[in-house]
């Protein structure tokens, strides 16, 4: 097995994650959306469940090939490079939020958005989290570290949660952190009441999503029998997700808590998942496919980031008094399609313009690192 092929593989998958990203993200009308498409309500899974932590899977991948060439650096040079990228990719994500930075006014006017209403936390801002606590301890400590670290973050997260509250919406530790740290002013209330499922708590055991994506890069680059990288790779995957079932009896399974069971079972579907596409890509040598998901895998953060801000574009803009994104869905995809299928190509069409934009950098060799 080729190492351009094997590496193939890694664009596939973290492209196939930005692609159900963005479809997930942006349905034309939530309360018309197919259930697999939405994540579930507390406990439970639905494939939706299965797309974030699969983008810190794919990040684990990328750091599998780039921390190597950091260290070469020393380690005054490491450091800025890791902690520029997490503080930058933080900062954005918590500057997507802020944005456009202003409101309208029922004077027709404009208002500052205050600071005290913004939301903290968030998807990038975990990413970079994720990122920043991932590369130091295996900077430090190396892999045999980072093995010990993800049995105390999924442990002790579990102890945690168990002893500091319970498991429901409004009595949860991570809640009453964030609370005690950030108000609730500065949290996620898309479920009624202030709760972040990005919190800081939960924010630790998904690391260890991470980790597992570095180790199966590590994995992937240090072993060029392709059937030994599927076998033993699928074997890993099945011995997770086993435990990850039996774990659910007593912590259930469950995304906005992001649970120590929900990690082992969704990095058992990644090593899966990645099983599959080495199969095909190196062992069938099917390639063909694989293009539209790579435009995708190789500006990865910036296309998931132009797809965030350009619905927050579409929902700002609001000629007659309403809204782009609403008005899109209303006079053109629901009349058309209905309300479900509306809704549902109302995202893969959002999706095809952000791949668009991804085609047109590719043809033009533009790759926006952060």
């Amino acid at each position: 097995m080729e190492n351009q092929s094997r590496y193939l593989s890694l664009d596939v998958l973290r492209g196939m994650t930005v692609t159900l990203m963005i479809v997930v993200n942006t349905p034309g009308n939530y309360s018309t959306t197919f259930g697999p498409l939405l994540h579930a309500h507390w406990h439970g899974f639905t494939p939706t469940d299965w797309v974030f932590p699969t983008f810190l899977f794919v990040v684990g991948n990328a750091m599998s090939f780039a921390l190597p060439k950091y260290e070469s650096l020393g380690d005054s040079a490491f450091l800025k490079k890791v902690f520029k990228r997490t503080f930058l990719i933080f900062l954005i994500g918590y500057l997507s939020y802020w944005f456009p930075f202003v409101h309208p006014t029922p004077e027709g006017g404009w208002a500052f958005n205050p600071f005290s209403d913004t939301r903290v936390f968030g998807v990038l801002q975990r990413i970079a989290l994720c990122y920043g606590i991932a590369s130091l301890v295996l900077h430090y400590w190396k892999e045999k570290g980072a093995l010990i670290v993800s049995g105390v973050f999924l442990f002790g997260y579990w102890l945690v949660m168990s002893i500091f509250g319970d498991l429901t919406l409004e009595g949860n530790a991570g809640l009453r952190l964030d609370k005690f740290l950030l108000g609730d002013s500065h949290l996620y209330h898309g479920e009624g009441v202030a709760f972040d499922p990005e919190g800081l708590l939960s924010t630790f055991p998904a690391v260890v999503n991470t980790f597992i994506g570095y180790f199966a890069g590590r994995f992937i680059q240090q072993h060029k029998n392709q059937f030994e990288v599927i076998a033993r790779m699928m074997i890993a995957g099945a011995l997770l997700m086993f435990a990850a079932y039996w774990w659910d009896l007593v912590f259930p399974i469950n995304k906005k808590l992001w649970t120590s069971s929900f990690v082992l079972y969704t990095t058992g579907i990644d090593l899966l998942a990645l099983s599959i596409l080495i199969y095909f890509i190196d062992v069938l040598q099917k390639k063909k496919w694989t293009y539209f998901f790579e435009v995708f895998g190789k500006n990865t953060l910036f296309i998931y980031l132009l797809s965030e801000v350009g619905v927050i574009l579409l929902w700002f803009i609001q000629p007659g008094g309403s809204p782009l994104f609403s008005s899109a869905f209303q006079r053109v995809f629901q009349p058309v399609f209905g309300d479900y299928m509306g809704s549902f190509l109302f995202a893969v069409s959002w999706m095809l313009i952000c791949w668009a934009v991804g085609y047109w950098m590719d043809k033009r060799k533009i790759y926006i690192k952060i």
